[in-house]
């Protein structure tokens, strides 16, 4: 039953027409009539859309130094944390007796 309604629900999704995305603080220039007015309005546009672009990227770098930041030192961690083991495992290590090799 509960099948039946998810392949319903995800047909009907499908069958649904797209719907137009506004993006807030872009002008509609079709409105405008005479030549310069609607070249203006697309420039506004070219001009919003490339500032939004240069913010998302400059985001994205500063998340992604970040993220580059914070795998470095957990990296330095992992590594202190190998030499604390290899120290645990070297003092756990019983000295060999008479030169003879240790048995493992």
């Amino acid at each position: 039953m509960r099948f039946r309604f998810k392949l319903t629900c995800c047909a009907m999704l499908l069958a649904a027409p797209a719907v137009a995305q506004d993006i807030r603080g872009l002008e509609v220039c079709t409105a405008e009539k005479q030549m310069e007015r609607r070249t203006s309005c697309l420039q506004a546009n070219t001009d919003f859309l490339q500032q939004s672009l240069e913010r998302q990227r400059r985001d994205a770098q500063k998340k992604q130094a970040e993220a580059a930041a914070e795998i470095t030192a957990l990296k330095a961690r992992i590594a202190k944390l190998e030499d604390d083991l290899a120290g645990l495992k070297k003092a756990a290590t019983p000295p060999a007796k008479d030169g003879a090799a240790p048995k493992k």
